[in-house]
């Protein structure tokens, strides 16, 4: 595939993202951070019982290893964004 006219600052879900940050991407709270982290952890921990369950009790073996790896991955969710304030170069105006 030809990357031809691609830039390495591609804006991605948002722009929140990912390493680069398009310019103009605001990033999110540190209020709707911890509420996505909370939200996303309590998620995935109940897909984990779950999974458990299904993997131990109920012997469905195929379905409990998609509800771990679901969960894993929505407790996974927040850590892609970006919070405001927390840039390494803030330029500062004298």
């Amino acid at each position: 595939m030809s990357k031809k006219g691609k830039q390495p600052t591609a804006q991605r879900f948002g722009g929140e993202f990912g390493p680069y940050r398009k310019e103009g991407t605001t990033g999110v709270s540190l209020g709707t951070f911890k509420t996505l982290v909370w939200t996303s952890n309590i998620g995935g921990l109940v897909l984990c019982v779950i999974a458990l369950e299904l993997l131990f009790v109920q012997q469905e073996f195929m379905w409990g290893l998609i509800s771990l790896i679901a969960g894993v991955l929505i407790a996974l969710f927040p850590s892609n964004y970006e919070i405001v304030g927390m840039d390494d170069d803030v330029p500062t105006e004298d």
